[in-house]
C-alpha cells in the first residue's frame, strides 16, 4: 500500500488557503483592534475567540451536513468553494473600514467591522471541515499520519508566506512611528492564494472517483474499523474506544489552549514586552513555521515507525519546555536573539508532532462514513480552548502582566502529557520496511 503524495498534496492545497487565512487574521485583526480602534486587551481577546466560538457550532454542524451531502462534484467541494468565494469577498471589506476609521472615527465603523468579520468567520466555518474531512475521505486509514503530514506541511507554507509577506510589507523600520498602518496589500495577497487554491483543488481533485476507491479499499479490510454494530444496523464505539477519545479530546483542548493563547497574543506580546513591531514577531513566527515545515515528512515518518501516541507525548514535553524557555528568552532581552530563532524552531518541531498525529487518530476511532461527523468533534474540541484561551490569556495578561503567557502556555501544555497517557486507541503503527521496500511508500 502506497500514499499517493502526488494527490495528497493537491488536497493539501484547501488546508493551505485557509491556514494563509488564519496566519493573517491572528497576525494582524488584534493589531487593528488595539491600535486603530483603540479597544482594551479584554475587548480585543474577546473578539478574537468569537471565531472560535462560531466554530464551536458550525464546524460539527457542517462536518455532519457534508457526510449526508451527496452532489455531482462530491460531498465536501460544494462547501469548500461557496466557503472559499464567500470569504475572499468579505475579507478584502476589512482593510477598507480599517483606513477609513483611521482617517475619520466613529463607532458605526467600528460596528460595521465587527458585523462583517462575524460573518467572514461563518463562511470560514462553513468549509474547515469538509476541508479537512477531504483528506482521510481519499486516504487508507494506514496511511493518514504521512499523508496527515503533507497536509499540515501545505499548511504551513500557506501560513509561511504570509509571514514572508509580512515581513517584507511592514518591517519595523517603515512603520515604526506610523500613525496608522495600511495592512491592505496583505489582504488582497490572501485573497489571492485561496482563489489559486480552491481553482487548483478543483481542476486537478476528483472528489466523488477517489471517495469511491478509498471505500472500496476499506471494504476489503475490515480491521481497520473500531466501531462496532449495536445490533440494528448502526455502528457505534466500544466503551474502551468512547474513554479514549474522550481523553484524546481533552488532550487536544489543553494543548490548543496553550498553543493559541502563545498565537493569538504573540504580536502584542513583543510590542508591549519587547518593542518590537509586526516585522519582528511575523520573523519569530516564521522561524518556527520553517521548523514545522521541515518537520512534518520526518514527523510522520517518525510515527510510522514508534506510534502516534508516543510522538505526540515528544511533541507535548518539547512544547512545554520551549514555552517556559521563552518566558525567560523575551523577559531578559529587549531584542530578537540567535537562541529565540532556534527555541522557535524547536517549537515548530513540536507542534508539528502533535498536529500531525491528533486528527489521524481521532478519525481512526471511526467509520468512514463519519469522517466528517469526527473532524468536527476534533475541531469542537480545539476550538473550544480557542474560545477560552484569548479572553482568559488576555484577561491575565492585563490585570497581572503582559509577562505571564509564557508560563500560561507551559502549564497548559504540560497537563495535556497526562490525559494523553490514558488514550489507548487510534494509534496505527505501519510495519518498519527494509532495503528498497522502504520507498515504496514514496510516489513520484
Amino acid at each position: 500500500m502506497k500514499l499517493n503524495n502526488k494527490r495528497t498534496i493537491l488536497v493539501g492545497l484547501a488546508f493551505l488557503s485557509i491556514c494563509a487565512f488564519w496566519q493573517m487574521y491572528d497576525n494582524v485583526i488584534p493589531l487593528i483592534l488595539r491600535k486603530t480602534f483603540q479597544l482594551n486587551e479584554t475587548l480585543v481577546g474577546t473578539i478574537m475567540a468569537a471565531d472560535n466560538v462560531l466554530a464551536l457550532f458550525l464546524l460539527p454542524i457542517f462536518g455532519q451536513i457534508s457526510d449526508r451531502t451527496d452532489t455531482r462534484i462530491g460531498k465536501r467541494m460544494p462547501f469548500i468553494i461557496g466557503g472559499t468565494f464567500a470569504a475572499i469577498i468579505l475579507l478584502n471589506i476589512l482593510p477598507i473600514l480599517d483606513n477609513s476609521y483611521a482617517a475619520a472615527a466613529s463607532t458605526g465603523k467600528i460596528v460595521v467591522f465587527v458585523i462583517l468579520l462575524g460573518i467572514l468567520l461563518v463562511a470560514m466555518g462553513t468549509y474547515r471541515s469538509p476541508a479537512v474531512a477531504l483528506m482521510p475521505d481519499v486516504t487508507p486509514k494506514p496511511l493518514r499520519s504521512k499523508a496527515n503530514a503533507i497536509i499540515n506541511l501545505m499548511g504551513a507554507l500557506g501560513g509561511a508566506f504570509i509571514l514572508l509577506a509580512s515581513k517584507l510589507l511592514y518591517p519595523q523600520s517603515k512603520v515604526e512611528g506610523l500613525a496608522h498602518v495600511n495592512y491592505q496589500p496583505l489582504f488582497i495577497i490572501v485573497a489571492v492564494i485561496m482563489l489559486i487554491a480552491v481553482i487548483a483543488l478543483k481542476l486537478t481533485i476528483d472528489e466523488p472517483k477517489l471517495v469511491k476507491e478509498n471505500k472500496e479499499l476499506e471494504e476489503k479490510h475490515p480491521e481497520w474499523n473500531l466501531a462496532e454494530d449495536d445490533g440494528s444496523g448502526n455502528e457505534v464505539l466500544p466503551p474502551e474506544v468512547k474513554k479514549s477519545m474522550g481523553f484524546l479530546l481533552a488532550s487536544i483542548a489543553l494543548w490548543f489552549i496553550g498553543y493559541n493563547g502563545v498565537t493569538t497574543w504573540w504580536t502584542n506580546y513583543v510590542d508591549q514586552v519587547m518593542g518590537q513591531g509586526l516585522g519582528g514577531a511575523a520573523t519569530c513566527l516564521m522561524v518556527a513555521t520553517v521548523g514545522a515545515i521541515v518537520s512534518y515528512i520526518p514527523i510522520g515518518i517518525i510515527a510510522s515507525r514508534i506510534g502516534r501516541k508516543k510522538t505526540i507525548k515528544i511533541g507535548i514535553v518539547l512544547l512545554a519546555a520551549c514555552f517556559a524557555l521563552g518566558y525567560v528568552l523575551t523577559t531578559t532581552s529587549d531584542h530578537i536573539t540567535i537562541i529565540m530563532f532556534i527555541v522557535f524552531a524547536l517549537v515548530g518541531f513540536a507542534w508539528a508532532a502533535i498536529n500531525v498525529n491528533s486528527l489521524p487518530m481521532v478519525v481512526e476511532m471511526c467509520k468512514g462514513s463519519d469522517i466528517g461527523k469526527f473532524t468536527g468533534y476534533y475541531y469542537t474540541a480545539s476550538m473550544a480552548a480557542q474560545v477560552v484561551t484569548p479572553i482568559v490569556a488576555g484577561t491575565l495578561m492585563r490585570s497581572i502582566s503582559y509577562k505571564v503567557l509564557f508560563p500560561y502556555a507551559a502549564i497548559f501544555v504540560a497537563l495535556a502529557f497526562v490525559t494523553m497517557s490514558f488514550v489507548k486507541h487510534g494509534d496505527a503503527k505501519a510495519e518498519a520496511k527494509k532495503g528498497l521496500e522502504a520507498f515504496e511508500d514514496m510516489d513520484d
